[in-house]
């Protein structure tokens, strides 16, 4: 379960209305040639302060998956359909100087369960202009593939977070977030041709953000910077630029762009075009090996725009629609992995909500 990250400075009361809200996202991905996997996402989101110092919060989430999924590389599509059902939730005391939360998390598939718990807090200065974040989560998954390739396999992984918010000025803020995450268990893809994982994942992870109020234009830029690296060997960069322009009559329009890179896993078994229709062999005597674009080399775009109205006092509605485009040849600092297709993906999110 991921921990939540503070995004702005709050003073420490419950906020005093609700918010419940709908979003439904459409995604579909695809490389030349070939549709491979839709997902048709419905959730509702809920905040409701209790009193002053307590408010509660979730989300129910119904995910519809299908189409088509590689056995190896970008090449053998399978078809495949599955149902995920999710929820969390948590509660929040709000103390004069800093909150604590305790959340819960439950997510369901046909071959996938897994559930979470997780407790964060916050400090803040006198002055609110400083605020630390503290978290611990905890995930227990377990994994029954439908082709019982294996049966009852677990997964258990212990996150750990550290984060500080700083207002450097009245229109500059900065975030910065170190995590850490400690995983034990069945990382392997049963799905996949060849396809033998570490049954350990370490991962470290350093975020940066800097939010900066535009006056002339009554707008805000945000900037974003994260740094990832697993005991997989994996590293990748993000970095991330988004505008929020509020425009007449409650509208508002916020472009972004998303650039990442990341290198292979030190297990990732390249594609070999002379051994096509057939994946290539493991390297002779390997333990571990995997044939997943997803731990191969490679650069990634996104390209996006949200636009929001706001109805009235209690009522926003929102659309936003995003591009992603994937490339081997797109990795930053080397050279990417060889032999794979393009990768695209849309992702359309409309919402709906509303105060009380």
């Amino acid at each position: 379960m991921a921990l939540p990250l503070t995004e702005t400075v709050h003073a420490e009361t419950a906020p005093e209305r609700g918010l419940i809200g709908l979003k439904y996202l459409d995604y579909l991905d695809s490389q030349p040639g070939n549709d491979r996997i839709r997902v048709k996402s419905p959730a509702v989101i809920a905040l409701v302060p209790i009193s002053s110092d307590w408010s509660v919060g979730g989300t129910l989430t119904s995910d519809v998956i299908s189409g088509a999924s590689p056995a190896y590389h970008t090449t053998a599509l399978r078809n495949m359909h599955d149902r995920r059902r999710a929820g969390d939730a948590d509660v929040t005391r709000y103390f004069p100087n800093g909150t604590l939360t305790f959340g819960a998390y439950l997510s369901s598939e046909a071959d996938y369960l897994s559930r979470g718990l997780s407790v964060q807090g916050t400090v803040s200065s006198e002055d609110k202009n400083t605020t630390w974040a503290m978290g611990l989560g905890v995930n227990r998954d377990v994994i029954n593939p439908v082709n019982h390739i294996v049966d009852h396999e677990t997964k258990r992984v212990a996150n750990m977070l550290l984060g500080l918010t700083q207002v450097l000025t009245t229109r500059d803020i900065v975030q910065l977030n170190l995590s850490q995450s400690l995983g034990r268990g069945y990382y392997s893809d049963p799905y996949k041709v060849y396809d033998e994982r570490p049954r350990d994942r370490n991962i470290t992870t350093m975020l940066a953000r800097w939010n900066h109020y535009v006056e002339a234009f009554e707008g805000t830029a945000r900037f974003s910077y994260r740094y990832y690296s697993d005991s997989w060997s994996i590293k990748a960069h993000t970095m991330g630029v988004e505008y929020v322009q509020p425009l007449p009559n409650g509208w508002a329009v916020t472009p972004s762009m998303r650039l990442y890179t990341q290198s292979a896993a030190s297990f990732y078994v390249d594609a070999d075009a002379s051994r096509f229709p057939f994946p290539p062999n493991p390297p002779a005597g390997a333990v571990n090996y995997s044939e997943d674009q997803r731990v191969s080399a490679f650069g990634g775009r996104t390209l996006g725009v949200k636009v929001a109205k706001q109805l009235d006092a209690d009522w926003l509605v929102d659309v936003k629609v995003e591009h992603y485009a994937q490339r081997a040849a797109w990795r930053m600092f080397g050279s990417g992995s060889p032999g794979l297709a393009p990768f695209n993906a849309r992702m359309i999110q409309v919402g709906l909500s509303r105060q009380f």
